[in-house]
């Protein structure tokens, strides 16, 4: 899993790169780097707009950083992937409108309600199949084009489904699944505690917004005494709740938000029981609702990545309140955040900028990434997709052996890898029935929806989904 450079620039190239805020946010990490501030920076998106934007953001975050890369922007995937060394990917196959939408508007029908729907359930499935297709002609293609030894370095997802479908079929190019949901859960627990994010030391490991911290502490002190006090007098943030009664339940904290992990899992959301969504406070429909907020903040969100310090946050943060929208108040709080954060560049805690940095220079890093199992967990199978600490230097993406998960853990995790092992199936084999299995053993599916039910749930999602899916779907 390395990068090859040589006297030529090294060449960054992003795939979706209309995704301008988190574009700004990477550019910030990796032109802050000495040694990658002179790099090729490539923009591609099939948005002619959007890419025009982060275009010249890009130009406005090296000029702040006093950095001299060479920024280019095509809506030629191949131009764009042309001699680079690392490909980092941001795309979403189909939006939110139609695709997204109809994840959860169909189900809805059924019954099936969901909160987050990218990584697992029938949102996830669906998203997986959408999304495969194309990063598979999109490896194709960088396969062709790109320098010896590039990496791919997957945002998108689902993330488990995505990396597992890619290191298994039989492209050269590795792909290192990538996220967020470690680093951030960190910062939470650490603010719950009250102790500064930097004192503290971990091990996670696990599988996509499924790992779970195998140690959690400060100075040498186990934390997780704290922790459990913490759920033991109601203390916990209230939108944090289910996380908190799975540490109760399982003895370790997972990494992903209470909201996304409410849905990977049979036990939160059930039809006719309202009472479960009041005491674990769980927001349906939260993904859309996001969404919602953001096209009400974009017009703010353009107008301050165009002209910095132009926006009144506080105007967003009324409009938004007005708005007839259904999500967590924290996520419409964290919108007039997002907007002063834009008038400022700081390093993000994103890991992609490391890894570059690292396998360019040499100087070590430690991340936690999404790679195959090899022989890192024991009591997960063999060739899934996991997430484990990885070294990274001049030798590339090296992931690290875990062992033997604690067997509740494990246990659990494997009821996830069961969906994602079938969706990858159907995608590498072109077995559409693979995707009614998956849809059939998906934990909060099963829990909800009979076997008729999820046969005529598929058929219509598959229908609606059609423009977006590889013929072998079309039935």
């Amino acid at each position: 899993m390395t990068a090859a450079t040589s006297n030529r620039r090294l060449k960054i190239t992003l795939i979706g790169a209309g995704s301008t805020v988190f574009t700004r946010n990477l550019l910030g990490d990796i032109l802050a780097y000495p040694e990658l501030a002179g790099a090729e920076i490539a923009l591609h998106d099939i948005d002619a707009h959007r890419l025009a934007l982060s275009e010249q953001v890009a130009h406005r975050i090296a000029d702040a950083l006093g950095a001299q890369p060479r920024i280019t922007a095509s809506i030629d995937r191949r131009a764009a992937l042309a001699d680079a060394n690392f490909v980092i990917n941001t795309i979403q196959v189909g939006g939110y409108k139609p695709a997204t939408v109809t994840d959860f508007d169909i189900p809805k029908k059924y019954g099936l309600e969901q909160t987050i729907g990218d990584t697992l359930g029938i949102g996830g499935i669906m998203r997986g199949l959408r999304t495969v297709p194309v990063m598979l002609d999109m490896l194709r293609d960088m396969e062709e084009v790109c320098a010896s030894g590039a990496i791919h370095l997957n945002y998108v997802n689902p993330m488990a489904m995505i990396t597992w479908a890619l290191n298994a079929s039989s492209t050269r190019i590795p792909t290192i699944g990538l996220c967020h949901s470690v680093q951030h859960t960190a910062g939470e627990l650490a603010r719950d505690l009250q102790i500064p994010v930097e004192e503290i030391q971990y091990h996670c490991a696990g599988i996509n917004h499924m790992s779970f911290y195998l140690r959690f502490e400060h100075e040498g002190r186990d934390l997780y005494p704290r922790l459990r006090e913490i759920h033991r007098d109601g203390a916990m943030p209230d939108w944090n709740r289910v996380r908190y009664e799975m540490l109760h339940q399982l003895g370790y904290f997972p990494t992903e938000s209470s909201e996304h992990f409410s849905e990977y899992v049979p036990w939160f959301i059930k039809q006719g029981r309202e009472d479960l969504l009041k005491k674990f406070n769980i927001p349906l429909d939260e993904y859309p609702g996001r969404c919602q907020v953001f096209e009400h903040a974009w017009p703010y969100i353009e107008r301050e990545l165009q002209t910095p310090g132009s926006q009144d946050p506080a105007a967003l943060l009324a409009q938004l309140r007005a708005a007839d929208i259904h999500v967590m108040p924290r996520s419409i709080e964290d919108a007039p955040h997002m907007l002063e954060g834009l008038r400022q560049v700081v390093r993000s805690v994103e890991y992609g900028s490391s890894i570059i940095h690292s396998v360019v220079t040499g100087k070590p890093c430690v991340i936690n990434g999404n790679v195959l199992n090899h022989q890192l967990i024991d009591n997960l199978p063999q060739g899934c997709a996991v997430e484990v600490p990885c070294v990274v230097d001049h030798n590339g993406v090296q992931p690290t052996r875990v062992g033997e998960l604690p067997v509740q853990l494990a246990a659990l995790m494997r009821t996830n890898v069961n969906v994602q092992e079938l969706v990858v199936a159907a995608v590498l084999k072109q077995n559409r029935e693979h995707v009614y299995h998956a849809a059939m053993l998906d934990p909060h599916t099963a829990a909800t929806l009979d076997l008729s039910q999820i046969r005529a749930m598929v058929d219509e999602l598959l229908t609606a989904h059609r423009p977006f899916l590889p013929d072998f779907l079309h039935g």
